[in-house]
């Protein structure tokens, strides 16, 4: 969703000295909104492409500034308790204002390409010394591509180097028009099976592995992501499959590479499913489906890894 004003999108979080968002240490902008619901999601927040109140009910003084100041009386103060109405919110965020308590917070700002690009080149010196540079992940950058591509081409423009974070279920045009500006694509592929995918994610993933295959064809780094999650994908056969199709992608990239050189490098990771989102969930009044799911043991995930190098690929377990 583009912003009312040319050139602004919505950000919902900007991290700074981000070292797991590819190589060195990166600033990683959130970009608000995606089509997938992927019911362990540890960014609920940047699911939906909106503002959105966040309420922290453990640190509210019932203080009643925010009943005052909300424009849709989505809040209330009876006995000096105070009940958020959830349903009535619009996210204009005039609440947040005035909560000193910060018991409420806004989850998702209009920023224009500008004020992004300023941010993240506030830390070129980290990015110099180690590699590093700026990554756009979500919620799903393609989400909003105009927006996505004017920060990467700003950026490319400072020198520094680009990278995005894709679930890949988006049309193409959306994802190839930002690949001129990219210096890296990690892309998830959370299952082969289409039934699996659909029932994690509420989708299928005929999109995604297409999008994959003309990934493969592009000149641009790739590195395929499977978040691995306990009773979803965390089998030697789906690990198995998914590793095998990767080989298929760079034998792909090989052919056509031809008269172009050598081709760019395909790499796979696997990473581990942490239960760390359960604030997240609560603050925005969303039932976190994997609040019992464990994560899967180390030498389990040790175990997915040896099968995914038998395949013949360049696979490994991020630190």
């Amino acid at each position: 969703m583009r912003g009312p004003m040319t050139g602004t999108g919505l950000v919902f979080h900007i991290q700074r000295f981000s070292i797991h968002d590819g190589p060195g240490i990166r600033t990683t902008v959130f970009l608000k909104g995606c089509v997938l619901e992927c019911f362990w999601c540890h960014n609920p927040e940047g699911r939906h492409a909106y503002p959105e109140v966040r309420y922290f009910p453990e640190r509210c003084i019932a203080c009643g500034s925010c009943v005052s100041a909300c424009p849709q009386s989505a809040h209330a103060l009876k006995g000096g308790v105070h009940t958020f109405l959830r349903e009535r919110c619009e996210g204009t965020g005039a609440c947040v204002e005035t909560c000193f308590a910060q018991a409420l917070q806004t989850s998702g700002r209009l920023m224009t390409v500008a004020e992004v690009a300023d941010e993240v080149d506030a830390d070129r010196e980290f990015y110099t010394s180690s590699g590093g540079g700026v990554t756009l992940s979500g919620g799903e950058p393609t989400l909003d591509s105009a927006f996505a591509l004017a920060i990467l081409q700003k950026c490319k423009e400072r020198g520094l180097h680009t990278a995005i974070e894709t679930c890949g279920e988006c049309p193409w045009t959306s994802l190839e028009s930002l690949l001129p500006a990219t210096d890296l694509v990690m892309m998830d592929i959370k299952a082969m099976s289409g039934a699996i995918h659909r029932d994690a994610t509420g989708r299928g993933n005929g999109r995604i592995l297409a999008n994959a295959r003309r990934l493969a064809l592009s000149d641009v780094p790739l590195v395929f992501r499977t978040p691995v999650v306990r009773g979803v994908n965390d089998s030697q056969e789906e690990i198995g499959l998914i590793a095998s199709y990767i080989r298929e992608l760079a034998a792909l990239r090989q052919a056509a590479a031809g008269s172009r050189g050598l081709p760019r490098e395909i790499r796979y990771e696997l990473l581990r499913f942490h239960r760390l989102a359960s604030d997240k969930y609560r603050s925005l009044g969303r039932e976190y489906r994997a609040d019992s799911i464990d994560p899967v043991p180390e030498g389990e995930m040790l175990g997915l890894l040896e099968t995914a190098r038998r395949a013949g690929i360049d696979a490994r377990i991020p630190q």
